[in-house]
């Protein structure tokens, strides 16, 4: 499975519609595509969502629902945890 970190950018700094479609419709997420979590700004303008998939095609679909309200930003990410195995693993190799 691979994480994603979704900014959802609110057209017009206009959280209200998204909302508004959200309560009345839930989050058009196709099958395989799974919410985590999310984070506003104070200001209501940009929202952080983290998303999981094995098929990033899934997160186009998802999008593409919602595109007349957001702009995207999508970055793949891997968590703490497994960058310190990295690291270690990297010393680990470098000491042999």
């Amino acid at each position: 499975m691979a994480l994603y970190l979704v900014i959802e950018h609110f057209r017009n700094g206009d959280a209200a519609p998204v909302y508004r479609r959200f309560r009345e419709q839930g989050r058009l997420a196709p099958e395989g595509l799974r919410y985590i979590s999310s984070w506003v700004t104070e200001q209501m303008d940009r929202c952080y969502q983290l998303m999981e998939t094995e098929d990033r095609t899934l997160l186009d679909q998802w999008m593409a629902n919602w595109n007349d309200l957001l702009e995207f930003e999508v970055h793949p990410v891997i968590s703490s945890q497994e960058v310190a195995e990295k690291m270690l693993a990297g010393v680990r190799e470098q000491r042999a």
